[in-house]
């Protein structure tokens, strides 16, 4: 298909999709009923020259990421996510490649907590999406790109986020991510990206071959749901972390909340206050 054709099609879901509908902030002085340009580019986690370059048909071949990211971006229904796929060139990801599908049902439970700080990865551990409240509290996730999306990256060379880990914690950390990356890489043999992201992982951090290589068995599941974040602009908070599974789309969403009535509580909504406000026109 022409490139033309597929920046149509993102340029028409764009025009119909509500900032209110995707939990984008709508100021007073907006003129456009859709979806801004960079609004969509921030949801899909890529430059807004890019997106700019997609729609007018002079950036050609996206990729499956990219692809998946805008689908999830404009709400797309499963035939024109289909249809987005192949307009760019690709087929519709199967069963043996590691889903990075956020589904209906599920972005109606991320919409209902969307002032509590959520962030959504994969079973690669590459980020699918993170709510601005989870922005505010842990900084800001929309201007990575690439290997900087993927949390074993960031915890093993990258910036980290703003958890305290003592350094036995933070080793533990680090090897519970490499084992259940082994684990998907088991589940996903034939997923070219998977392969490539370990390529990429062991090339740009001695560590990650380490923790992959490793006999020993890995550490158990971290006994801990509480989580200490340093704050630049509140301070530290104390924070309940619960980790979920969505099993059928192997999915791995982690929600942060505070006893409501605490310092943490009012640390955590000013936080999120500090973080969003700026947004809204």
């Amino acid at each position: 298909m022409e490139s033309w054709e597929f920046g149509a099609m993102v340029r028409r879901c764009r025009d119909r999709v509500t900032p209110e509908a995707v939990g984008v902030p709508v100021g007073r002085r907006r003129r456009a009923a859709g979806l801004r340009r960079e609004e969509l580019a921030a949801l899909a986690g890529i430059s807004a020259d890019y997106l700019t370059r997609l729609e007018q048909g002079r950036a050609t071949a996206p990729s499956a990421q990219v692809v998946e990211a805008l689908a999830r971006a404009l709400r797309l229904g499963d035939p024109e996510r289909d249809l987005l796929y192949r307009l760019a060139g690709h087929a519709t990801p199967g069963l043996d490649v590691v889903p990075s599908r956020v589904t209906a049902s599920v972005q109606r439970l991320l919409d209902r907590l969307s002032y509590t700080p959520v962030v959504v990865y994969d079973a690669t551990w590459t980020l699918v999406l993170a709510n601005a409240a989870y922005d505010a509290l842990m900084g800001e996730t929309t201007t990575w790109h690439g290997l900087e999306r993927n949390a074993i990256w960031r915890n093993l060379a990258g910036p980290r986020n703003r958890v305290v880990h003592t350094p036995r914690e933070q080793a533990e950390h680090e090897a519970r991510l490499v084992a259940d990356l082994r684990l998907t890489a088991s589940r996903y043999p034939a997923d070219r990206s998977l392969r490539r992201l370990i390529g990429e992982l062991a090339d740009a951090c001695p560590r990650f071959g380490e923790l992959w290589n490793a006999e020993a068995p890995p550490p158990p599941p971290d006994p801990s749901k509480r989580k200490v974040v340093e704050h630049p602009a509140v301070g530290r908070i104390t924070l309940d972390c619960d980790a979920l599974i969505v099993a059928q789309d192997d999915l791995r969403i982690t929600v942060y909340t505070a006893e409501p009535g605490t310092e943490d509580a009012e640390r955590l909504a000013l936080a999120i206050v500090l973080g969003t406000q700026s947004l809204v026109d």
